[in-house]
């Protein structure tokens, strides 16, 4: 039996949160294992499990976390465009939070905490669609929510998983996506040349 000493190492579920995310960072979410996060925060294999109950459990309270900053990342942001501006900018500074949250097949989804993150960073999300003109959400609002969730997350995508290393370089992603979104919908100047799927 552990003893109750185990589960004492200061903040312990911090410590495999923590953890976790440094391995999802490196190696993606397949590589998790709580007998190594149990190895990396230097306590009995057995104590993760006191808090997280096993693997599945682990990556669900990453994802409610994730949630959680994304859904300040939004609020903090007006109007729709800074909005997808935050977005990309959230899945840049947290990329282990990102390959997760979007995962339901490696998670609890019926979890309360996750369940209430999610709903928040929804209703964040949908804020900035009704914040836009009429003539600029269409009859759908709903659709016009997919297109702006989709061109925000996409950027994002292609951006962690080293496809924009080129168009963007070392610019920050943010203002890269601000500049696209105004090419697209404004007509400014575009990015410096085309981007062309696969490119790096």
């Amino acid at each position: 039996m552990t003893s109750e000493r185990s589960y004492h190492h200061g903040d312990l579920r911090r410590a495999v949160l923590a953890a976790a995310l440094d391995v999802i960072e490196a190696d993606g979410p397949d590589a998790l294992s709580l007998r190594d996060l149990a190895r990396r925060a230097g306590v009995s294999h057995a104590a993760p499990a006191h808090h997280f109950k096993d693997r599945t459990g682990l990556l669900t309270a990453v994802a409610a976390e994730g949630y959680t900053l994304f859904a300040d990342a939004l609020a903090d942001a007006p109007g729709l465009r800074e909005r997808g501006v935050a977005y990309v900018r959230f899945a840049s500074g947290h990329p282990a939070h990102f390959q997760v949250m979007f995962r339901p097949e490696l998670l609890r989804t019926d979890d309360p905490a996750l369940l209430a993150a999610k709903a928040r960073a929804t209703e964040e999300l949908r804020a900035g669609i009704g914040e836009l003109p009429h003539s600029g959400r269409g009859r759908d609002a709903r659709l016009a929510g997919i297109a702006a969730w989709s061109l925000a997350h996409g950027f994002a995508t292609l951006l962690l998983s080293g496809n924009l290393d080129e168009p963007v370089g070392g610019r920050d992603p943010g203002e890269v996506f601000h500049q696209l979104t105004g090419f697209l919908f404004s007509g400014p100047a575009p990015l410096d040349g085309p981007t062309t799927p696969g490119s790096s």
